[in-house]
């Protein structure tokens, strides 16, 4: 999908950089004309995704369990948690996480002196100043952030020089280009492949070190002895790019000259981590609704991803006179269309990385080694022996969210 915005056409990552427009006339309609496009491929979407949840039902079906959710979770291997431990888990978000976002989008509103926030306020930074630009093209963003690994560990700026050195970089957006990032390990040689949409902004510095993370990963698995040994579940894959984004956060002074930047970075990226916990959970919720109701139609779908949205704070946003858009939001969500099921692992995930950098707040060098550790096991010990060698623990209930929560929130508090 493309828009035209002031006469030039962009991809829906390009047009993105818009929602950060000091100007709200120019975030509001840069919104609307995203959405609009959305809304263009809304119906043949609903009749792919009805065809999906059909032959999925019937996979289920055939292969004797009594829905989609129940067979994913076998075949998924989710040995280590059930369904209701997910339901738990929605619920310790929506009580520990909800409210402090709520409390920052009060916050936010009263910054941009607005009465209510709408759905083109929340990228926008509340300072007044024009987005953070942390480099100026692909290739700059990748030596920032050869340097930036460099810094936290001179073994870690060696490994994407050496992707740098192998061409395995694909970063700059262009027309045509699918959406997304991701690292795809290369198995004839062990190397990391990075694919990603760069526009210049904060997010794809955050994707960059995401993606690196991965590509570490790949690196300390290369040489395990089963090539299933190197394909971890979600849950520990994503422990490992999600923890390099904060950890990396240091030395992120790479991208930015200006102290004032640096803070502005840090605490979008702070508020980025609580806002994924209830949008994952949104996402999760939903999906066990859909195949756990599989003879739904579009509108009883629309109906319930409404209820489960509103539920987790609906973005924080005053939806009047966007009710077509609210409905069909979940349609951006490219993992209900291709990888069912696959995406609590990123809220699991998220608490992990947040438990692998508050250790590294306090002891730097054992928290690295004792990442570097987990991710070296690759996938020969169960995901709770692989969180305990990395010093966090796999645990879901509400003390514990509650106590990472705090400590994110008095990050944030520190960079006000």
């Amino acid at each position: 999908m493309s828009v035209i915005i002031n006469d030039h056409e962009y991809t829906l990552e390009q047009a993105s950089n818009f929602l950060k427009d000091t100007s709200r006339t120019v975030r509001e309609e840069a919104w609307k004309t995203i959405q609009q496009r959305r809304l263009v491929d809304k119906d043949t979407l609903n009749l792919l995704f009805d065809e999906l949840v059909v032959m999925r039902n019937q996979v289920a079906l055939n292969a004797g369990f009594e829905n989609y959710r129940d067979y994913m979770f076998q075949a998924l291997g989710r040995f280590d948690y059930t369904p209701k431990d997910c339901y738990d888990f929605h619920e310790a978000i929506e009580k520990e996480i909800v409210p402090i976002l709520k409390e920052q989008a009060e916050n936010r509103a009263h910054l941009l002196g607005l009465e209510v926030l709408k759905p083109w306020d929340q990228e926008v930074s509340t300072s007044g100043k024009p987005a953070l630009k942390p480099f100026k093209n692909g290739q700059e963003l990748i030596d920032k952030s050869i340097e930036c690994f460099d810094a936290i560990d001179p073994k870690l700026g060696q490994m994407l020089a050496v992707m740098k050195a192998n061409n395995l970089f694909d970063v700059e957006s262009r027309k045509g280009k699918a959406p997304g990032g991701y690292n795809y390990p290369l198995a004839e040689t062990g190397a990391p492949f990075i694919f990603m949409n760069s526009a210049n902004s904060l997010r794809d510095l955050t994707t960059m070190v995401h993606e690196g993370g991965h590509a570490v990963h790949t690196f300390l698995t290369a040489n395990l002895e089963l090539n299933d040994f190197k394909h971890c579940p979600s849950e520990v894959a994503e422990l490992a790019s999600m923890s390099m984004e904060l950890m990396s956060m240091d030395h992120w002074d790479v991208y930015f000259d200006k102290e004032e930047d640096l803070i502005r970075a840090k605490r979008e990226q702070l508020l980025d981590v609580l806002k994924t916990l209830p949008w994952v959970a949104v996402i999760d919720q939903f999906q066990h609704w859909i195949y756990t109701n599989p003879t739904h139609n579009a509108a009883d779908r629309e109906e319930a991803f409404q209820q489960i949205y509103k539920r987790f704070g609906a973005g924080f946003s005053n939806w009047e006179g966007q009710e077509a858009e609210f409905k069909n939001i979940w349609q951006k969500q490219l993992h209900l269309f291709e990888v069912p099921f696959y995406y609590i692992e990123y809220a699991i995930a998220q608490l992990g990385a947040i438990a692998i950098w508050k250790n590294f707040k306090e002891q730097p060098e054992k928290a690295l080694q004792q990442y570097l550790d987990a991710l070296a096991l690759g996938y020969t010990k169960p995901m709770n022996e692989i969180y305990e060698t990395a010093g966090i623990k796999f645990d879901f209930s509400p003390k514990y969210i509650n106590e990472l929560a705090t400590f994110v929130k008095n990050e944030l508090d520190k960079l006000a």
